[in-house]
C-alpha cells in the first residue's frame, strides 16, 4: 500500500496561500519531521525536550492589542493543559503573540522529561509565555497555533471561543467583524455529542447457571 506524504500535501497547499491552524495536540510534531514545516506554515510548534505540557489556570493574561484575532475578546481565565515554551521561528518576523500568560512556578518544578520539564524551562520562573500566536508568511498565507483546548469544557468560555472563531476567520483570509465572531452555546450544546460514559452492567458469564 502506498502511503501518502501528508507533509508534502499540506506544504503544497500552504505554498498556494492556504491557511493552517492547529490547536492543542495538533501543534506537536517531531522536530526532524514536521518541525521545519510547522515553522514555515504556522511559525511555531511544540518541540519534545523543549516545550512542556502542564495543567494550570491562566494568570496575568494578555491579548495582542489591535490584532483582528483579538477583536471583542476580553482577558479570560481557564484551567487547561496549556503547553508553553514553544519553538518559534527565528527571527520572529511575521509572528504575533496573540495570547500570553505567566505560568505558576510550580509548573516549572516537575521532574525532567520529554514533555514535562528541562533546565531551560526551570530557569525561567516568572517568565511570560506565548500560548497562542499568529503568523503571516512572507510569500502569502497565514498560520495560527493555540496550545489550549485539552478540556472540552473550555469551549464554554465565551472569550476563548470568540478568540478561536476569530482566529479561524483570520487564518482563512477573511475579515474578522469589529466585535469579533459571535456565538451562542448552551449547556445542552456543550454535551450534545459527548460519548456516554455511564458504567454499564457486566454481562453474566456464559457458563452461569440459570436461576442462581
Amino acid at each position: 500500500m502506498v502511503q501518502s506524504n501528508r507533509l508534502a500535501q499540506i506544504d503544497a497547499l500552504a505554498k498556494r496561500g492556504v491557511g493552517v491552524a492547529c490547536l492543542h495536540y495538533a501543534v506537536e510534531v517531531p522536530k526532524e519531521k514536521g518541525g521545519p514545516e510547522f515553522l514555515d506554515w504556522t511559525g511555531g510548534y511544540f518541540e519534545t525536550n523543549w516545550s512542556v505540557n502542564p495543567h494550570w489556570m491562566l494568570a496575568q493574561t494578555r491579548l495582542a492589542e489591535g490584532h483582528p484575532i483579538c477583536r471583542g475578546v476580553k482577558p479570560f481565565e481557564i484551567n487547561d493543559e496549556w503547553y508553553y515554551h514553544m519553538r518559534f521561528r527565528e527571527p520572529k518576523t511575521g509572528l504575533t503573540d496573540i495570547l500570553t500568560a505567566v505560568p505558576p512556578d510550580a509548573t516549572r518544578e516537575r521532574p525532567d522529561g520529554p514533555h514535562s520539564n528541562n533546565p531551560t524551562v526551570r530557569g525561567n520562573k516568572g517568565s511570560r509565555e506565548v500560548l497562542a500566536w499568529a503568523y503571516e508568511r512572507p510569500a502569502g498565507g497565514r498560520g495560527f497555533g493555540c496550545t489550549g483546548a485539552h478540556f472540552h469544557a473550555s469551549w464554554e468560555n465565551e472569550d476563548f471561543r470568540r478568540l478561536m472563531l476569530n482566529a479561524l476567520m483570520w487564518t482563512s483570509g477573511l475579515e474578522v467583524p469589529e466585535g469579533g465572531v459571535p456565538s451562542m452555546l448552551t449547556a445542552e450544546d456543550l454535551t450534545a455529542n459527548l460519548d456516554d460514559k455511564t458504567p454499564k452492567p457486566k454481562p453474566a458469564p456464559a457458563n452461569a447457571a440459570a436461576g442462581t
